[in-house]
This record gives C-alpha cells, structure tokens and sequence, in this order.
C-alpha cells in the first residue's frame, strides 16, 4: 500500500505544478517583446521628432541665409599716395660741443645770455688774461735780448773771418766765433716759439664758440678758477641743420638702401607723438655700418633743416620714412580688410544676373596701413565696392543690401587726403 500510494501521491503533486512551468517562458515572451516595443516606438518618436526640429532649423537657416544682408560699402578710390615706412625716431643735435677752456685761471664775467643762438668764433667768456699777457711780455723782451746778442755775435763772428784771411788768428778762434754765432740764431728760432707759445695763451683767454648752435645754461659761475681741460663751461648744441636717428627692422633694411643708392635721397616726415602734427621734413643721409644683433635693427640717420625750431634735442619724434610715392594707389578703408585661412582678403560687391547685389571673397595684397586707410598693391581695382561693415555675417554669393558708410567713409577720405597732400608736396620737392 506505501509503494502504491507513494507514486499517485508524486504523479499527482507534479501533473498540478506541470501547466505552470510551461506557461512562465511564454509570459515572459510576450512582456518582453511588448517593452521593446514600447522603447522602439519612443526612440522612433524621439528621432522622428529630432528630424523635424533639424528640417525645420535647415529651413529657417536657409531663409536667414537667402534674405538679404545690409551692410555698409565704400568704393576703392586710386589716388596720389605715399608709400612708407614707419619707426620711433630720437632728435639728436647735428653737433654737440662741450665747451672747455685751454688755460687755466679765473673766469670773467660771461659775455652770453644762457639759450642764446651763437656764431662760430663769437667770443663767450673770458679768462683773466693778466698772467698771459705778462707772459708773452717776458717772452719778447728774452727775443729782443737774443736778438742784441746774435747782432753781437754775427759782428764778432765778421771781424774773425777777416783775421783768418789776413793771417792774424786761427781757424779754431773763427771757428769758435761762427759756432756761438750758430747758438745764439737757435736761441732767436726758440725765443720766437715761446713769444707764439704765450701769444697763443693769451689768445685762449678768450673762449669763443667753436660752432653755430645755441647756447645752454652756463656750468660755472664767473669768478671761479677753472682748470685747462678739465672744467665743462657749457654745452652748444646746433639745432640748424638738426639730426634724427631711428631704427628699422633688418628685414626692411635692403630695400631702403636700393632705394637711397637708386634716388640717392629719401624723403622723411617727423611727426609729434599723436600722429597729427608734422614737425618737419628731411632726407635720409645714411644707415649704420652694422646691424644690432641683440634687437635685429638698423639704425639710420636723417637730417632736418629745422628752420623753425620745431624739433629739440632728445625729443621723440614718429618717422615716416618715404619710400615712393604713388600717382594712382589703391586705396580702402582699413575696416574692410578681413583675415582667414586663405589669406587677407575683402568682401566685394557684385551684381548678378537678376540685378540683385551679391558679395564674393577675394584676396588682396597690402602695400601699407595708415591707420584709417589701407593702400593695396593688388586685388581690387578703382571703382569696385568693399563691405567695412557687416562682413561678420556674409558668405560667398551672399545677397546683400547696400547702405552708404559716412562717418567712418568721411574719416578714411580725411586720412587719404591727408597722404594725398603729403604725396604732393614730396612730388614737388623732389622736381625743386
């Protein structure tokens, strides 16, 4: 009965548990395949949903990009510019002497008004010639003294010359007579030096302005006793011509020397430190021998006139070295001059087929930027308009819509004008 039962018991328990187990993976299945489905429909929804946002910000770029962008054009304009270059310069007297005096002694009372413009050879001070004049009296009457003794001697020396022919003395005795005639005619050659030696003393005593310039302010006080070669009196500088030193980048420096060995002469603007007044012009005169290998310059000097005095010693001028000047030189605003990976360009406007005004890039070559104004050695030619304002939203064949430049435009025709006049009137330097 225990075996028998035993086994429906055990038939029994798992014929009840079997439609379970059977049925769990089927479920499992099915609640599987519903979530993916789910999360496919999301993820589908969510893409489809990210294209239309992407069509539709395509769609608006491309009408952003299709509508007309306003911006402010000028037209390149060809006229008379120079071509230069620009450095710091330092005003710097033509000659600068420090006055000292040759003798010793006391100092007089100064016969000059300290800033005053002095002549080369105008007396300035004077030392108290007293002593040299005493001097140089002592040395004429040693002359006068000699002088008596040689007309004594050269006597002396004739009476011998007749004895000796007559018989009566000795050679050796007129020998003798000649050989003292001989020292006393060298002491007269030294007696005469030293009368030209105290003269020249005495002439020192006056001290006189070895060059034209003006005077600066007196380094010591009349009535204090000064030492030849030794005590600074005052310093005359020559404002008339006046010189101007500056340096230029090596890399500049063999095109400025073809042109100065070429045209012989360059011309050079000073200007103050604003850029705005012109303090004078004058010509290049040459560049230094070497090149300063700690800073990789040239330094050069040029020479002013300065007939009105605008330029002072250790004053710092702006240079604007002129390197040609150009009877038709393309000429923009700074402002439309662009940098990209292709280069400095412009953006220039066209117009198309439909008559609608289009932009496109094209690449230029700087000759020279002056500040408002940038002159071009290629690219665009006379009459082509630039943008100068908005390029930052254009591309190429971009439609545009054109609005006059006028402050700015008036500001770059000032600046122009400005290189304009300055062209002009080294043209006619240059033809004087």
């Amino acid at each position: 009965m225990s075996i028998d039962g035993a086994p429906e018991n055990y038939s029994t328990e798992n014929n009840g548990n079997q439609p379970r187990e059977a049925k769990n993976p089927w479920v499992r299945v099915v609640v599987y395949t519903a979530v993916v489905a789910a999360l496919g429909l999301i993820v589908w929804k969510v893409y489809q949903n990210q294209q239309l946002v992407k069509a539709n910000n395509e769609r608006q770029q491309s009408a952003l990009m299709s509508r007309p962008v306003p911006v402010q054009a000028v037209a390149v304009e060809a006229k008379p510019m120079p071509i230069y270059l620009t450095a710091i310069g330092t005003v710097t007297p033509y000659n600068s002497v420090t006055v000292k005096a040759r003798v010793s002694g006391q100092l007089l009372p100064v016969k000059f008004t300290e800033g005053q413009a002095v002549r080369q050879g105008q007396t300035i001070m004077t030392i108290d010639p007293k002593p040299f004049q005493a001097a140089l009296a002592q040395a004429k009457g040693t002359l006068a003294h000699d002088q008596a003794l040689l007309k004594n001697a050269q006597a002396q020396a004739a009476r011998y010359k007749a004895l000796f022919d007559a018989g009566v003395v000795s050679r050796e005795s007129m020998e003798a007579q000649q050989a003292s005639l001989g020292q006393y005619i060298g002491q007269i050659e030294a007696d005469r030096a030293a009368v030209e030696t105290a003269q020249l003393q005495l002439n020192w005593c006056s001290v006189q302005s070895p060059i034209n310039g003006k005077i600066g302010l007196r380094l010591v006080d009349p009535g204090n006793i000064i030492t030849a070669n030794t005590t600074n009196l005052v310093v005359i500088n020559q404002f008339q011509p006046i010189a101007v030193y500056f340096t230029l980048p090596e890399d500049q420096l063999p095109q400025v020397l073809a042109k100065l060995a070429a045209d012989k002469k360059l011309p050079v603007d000073a200007f103050d430190h604003g850029q705005t007044a012109q303090l004078g012009t004058g010509q290049l005169l040459t560049a230094d021998n070497q090149i300063d290998t700690t800073t990789g310059t040239a330094k050069l000097k040029a020479v002013f006139d300065n007939r009105d005095n605008k330029l002072y010693p250790n004053q710092f001028v702006n240079i604007r070295l002129v390197l040609e000047n150009r009877p038709n030189a393309l000429v923009i605003p700074s402002a439309a001059i662009q940098t990209g990976q292709q280069g400095t360009f412009v953006w220039v406007v066209d117009t198309d087929a439909a008559g609608k005004s289009v932009v496109h890039m094209q690449t230029v070559k700087i000759a020279l930027a002056q500040g408002a104004v940038t002159i071009l050695d290629s690219g665009v030619t006379s009459g082509q308009k630039v943008v100068v304002d908005g390029a930052d939203r254009l591309r190429a064949n971009q439609q545009v819509i054109l609005s006059e430049r006028r402050q700015q435009a008036q500001g770059g025709a000032a600046a122009a004008t400005q290189g304009s006049q300055d062209a002009g009137q080294h043209a006619k330097k240059e033809q004087k």
